[in-house]
């Protein structure tokens, strides 16, 4: 139906993972709208990684689904993951490449054209301000750059989805400046961005749309303003 609403951006049903005998995710469910920025909010240990690694299929759920503009993410997982970009918290990159070469790799993994590559990445590192540490290697960079190449990684193949878990963990005033910028621009243009924050002014200042998680459940659900 022409008319239908579109699906939402990201769409978690009864979401549930167990390690061992401790429920880390405890049957969440949340639909993203799309072209929103959305805040999961809760503090440290809440459960919000565990629910964005199902969300982008790092982590197999208990049970639950989880759905990327209508796409299973479990079931047909190389549709859903094309349209997501992701920017995980802490888990290691290819850092013995420079700033560059880890545009053009993700790139070609993205199965992009080489002329594509070489534009998107130029254009972002301009962006982003990592022109000058473009052929630096990563394990040079500082935290605040490291989070900002993988922002780019994650952006490299014009996702529709956004998910970052932590993205301003440890970064400079700056840093945090043009990652804002880049995040505002993507809604903009379209996009969605799903963030998870455990500081709560961050999320009221960026987001519009926001859920608090404690406990692996979801506490409250709706706009920023209510």
């Amino acid at each position: 139906d022409e008319h239908a609403p579109p699906p939402p951006a990201l769409l978690l049903m009864n979401l549930v993972k167990d390690f061992g005998q401790k429920r880390a995710v405890d049957n969440l469910s949340l639909a993203v709208p799309p072209g929103s920025m959305f805040g999961l909010v809760g503090p440290n240990g809440a459960g919000k990684t565990t629910t964005l690694s199902m969300a982008t299929g790092l982590l197999r759920p208990t049970y639950g689904q989880a759905f990327v503009l209508g796409h299973d993410v479990w079931s047909d997982p190389a549709r859903a993951k094309a349209l997501v970009g992701v920017l995980p918290d802490g888990l290691p990159t290819f850092d013995r490449l420079s700033g560059l070469e880890l545009l053009r790799m993700v790139g070609r993994l993205r199965r992009l054209d080489r002329a594509v590559i070489e534009e998107r990445a130029a254009n972002l590192l301009s962006v982003l301000g990592l022109e000058e540490d473009a052929r630096t290697l990563v394990c040079d960079y500082s935290a605040g750059m490291a989070k900002k190449i993988g922002l780019a990684s994650a952006l490299i193949h014009a996702p529709r989805l956004l998910i970052l878990d932590e993205p301003f963990e440890s970064v400079d005033p700056v840093s945090g400046q043009s990652i804002r910028a880049i995040l505002r621009d993507f809604t903009a243009g379209g996009g969605t961005v799903v963030m998870s924050s455990h500081v709560m002014e961050l999320v009221e200042s960026l987001c519009d749309s926001l859920a608090i998680v404690a406990q692996g459940r979801i506490l409250a659900a709706g706009t920023v303003d209510s």
